[in-house]
């Protein structure tokens, strides 16, 4: 399974990364390039005034996708 990026994707990750710099987060992706790897295509949320992970780190680093990184930032 190959994890290209589309145009919509691109768009819907930089929305995202604004997301969360309004709420005081950094959404990092992984910068893997091996398909196999576990952590391809994933990503990471951090605080960015402590620079600590606040999701996607369990069970793994870089364990969500843009869905789950979209339910964290519009979770109540």
């Amino acid at each position: 399974m190959l994890c290209s990026m589309t145009d919509e994707d691109k768009v819907r990750a930089n929305r995202l990364r604004r997301a969360a710099a309004r709420q005081g987060l950094q959404l990092i992706k992984s910068r893997r390039r091996d398909p196999r790897a576990l952590d391809y295509g994933g990503w990471m949320i951090t605080e960015i005034s402590t620079n600590t992970v606040v999701a996607g780190a369990t069970p793994r680093e870089f364990s969500m996708s843009l869905d789950d990184v979209e339910a964290y930032l519009t979770r109540e």
